[in-house]
């Protein structure tokens, strides 16, 4: 998910894989228009990778609702996904210089929004902080650091050069017309014990009325359309 990201080096890169789809291509179509509409969608990865399910919408589009909605099913360490250029422009560094984690998963310093918010960790907050950066007006200035919120940074190519939850969201974002920021966290078992696979998902999706598709898709998806 967006804690742990990544495929283990020296394997095939995502665009070697198999070319069956494993919700179809209208899964990805319906993703797209529901980030749009700036609505949660469930995007699983490879059973050979995390196994996991994270919720992904645009940053652009976050409300109180929407977070409030992931602080509740997912682990609650938000992310917000961000191309490595923009990061720079906002001056969010890598948290750490010898990253260490599993997946390569490129966190940077967290922060929340400067002028407008309490504490920084209400979803309300957050939501706002997640909009501000998604604002190409925003700049530097415009954050604190350290903070409530967990900029990672997407490797340029999206899904198709790297297959993680961290890319998808800045993808799903791209290709729905808004700014390319993602939002993004792991769904979580009830009972918070574990991380729901893709069965439970299923039927997470359906209890809430949400679209579901797979990193694979939109790899496949991105491939077909040249997009």
């Amino acid at each position: 998910g967006g804690a742990e990201d990544r495929e283990e080096m020296g394997s095939s890169t995502p665009a070697e894989r198999s070319s069956s789809w494993c919700f179809g291509k209208e899964s990805v179509v319906k993703a797209i228009d529901a980030v749009k509409r700036g609505e949660l969608i469930v995007v699983v990865d490879d059973e050979g990778r995390e196994n996991e399910g994270d919720l992904i919408m645009a940053a652009g589009k976050a409300t109180t609702e929407t977070i409030a909605f992931m602080i509740k099913h997912t682990s609650g360490v938000i992310c917000v996904s961000l191309s490595g250029e923009r990061l720079e422009e906002l001056e969010m560094p890598q948290m750490v210089q010898n990253n260490q984690d599993a997946k390569c998963t490129a966190f940077s310093v967290s922060v929340d929004k400067k002028h407008g918010i309490t504490t920084g960790i209400s979803a309300a907050d957050r939501a706002a902080t997640f909009r501000a950066m998604a604002d190409p007006k925003s700049t530097a200035d415009d954050f604190c650091r350290p903070g409530h919120v967990f900029p990672l940074r997407a490797v340029k190519g999206g899904v198709v050069a790297r297959d993680g939850h961290t890319e998808a969201g800045v993808d799903f974002a791209r290709l729905a017309g808004l700014e390319p920021v993602g939002v993004l966290c792991e769904i979580c078992t009830e009972d918070f014990t574990g991380m729901m696979r893709v069965p439970e998902l299923k039927e997470f999706s359906a209890k809430h009325g949400l679209v579901m598709t797979s990193i694979h898709d939109l790899i496949l998806y991105r491939q077909e359309t040249s997009q």
